[in-house]
């Protein structure tokens, strides 16, 4: 009966380690949303250039998700003590693939036909992190079909570079968290009299 009772103690035991790994592992794969922000910064300003404002009021989101996840840091930090070797992979993203840099340049190029668009409110930036024309009014009708050709090479491009940025960091099922912060970063980093919509409609910057 006490040898059963040991082999017991250590079944649980071992049973508890497991828990244990697998939490740290269920823990250690967040979707690291300050980093994603700091990567979507980092694109679009690549692709907008000077278009591109430094947004100010970013600095008290990214203090919002510190606080937020103050609880969460300070499990991994007691988690760092038992399982040091997966509390050092810091969250983060890598954005430096081939082909994302590759859909980088396209879009970077296709921004300089797109940029009075946008300063004249024909296209405007959507919900889903993509670009729609806005008001086909304020496009002349030899540039129509231009513009419609511009919007739809931009949006597969978007599309792309969301996918790509999840399969290049080894998470696919992230393509959504990261298309929500683009989609919020686009609207951050506009310039003031674009427009952009929102779930009550388009609204100027």
């Amino acid at each position: 009966m006490k040898a059963l009772a040991i082999k017991r103690v250590s079944l649980w035991s071992a049973l508890c380690g497991i828990g244990l790994l697998s939490a740290c592992v269920t823990i250690n794969v967040y979707f690291p949303a300050a980093a994603a922000e700091k990567a979507a910064d980092r694109i679009i300003e690549e692709v907008w250039g000077k278009e591109a404002e430094k947004d100010q009021s970013s600095r008290s989101g990214k203090q919002s998700l510190i606080v937020r996840h103050q609880a969460h840091r300070l499990m991994l930090g007691l988690l760092q003590i038992l399982l040091p070797a997966a509390h050092a992979q810091q969250a983060d993203l890598d954005i430096s693939s081939p082909a994302i840099n590759s859909i980088k340049d396209r879009m970077q190029s296709r921004h300089d036909q797109l940029k009075s668009f946008y300063q004249s409110g024909a296209i405007g930036l959507t919900l889903d992190g993509l670009i729609a024309v806005r008001d086909p009014k304020a496009v002349s009708l030899a540039n129509r079909q231009r513009v419609n050709s511009l919007v739809a090479d931009e949006n597969r491009d978007r599309n792309a570079l969301y996918a790509e940025i999840a399969r290049a960091n080894g998470r696919p099922e992230w393509e959504k968290d990261i298309r929500d912060t683009f989609a919020r970063r686009w609207v951050q980093n506009a310039r003031s009299g674009w427009w952009y919509q929102t779930s009550g409609g388009w609204k100027q910057k």
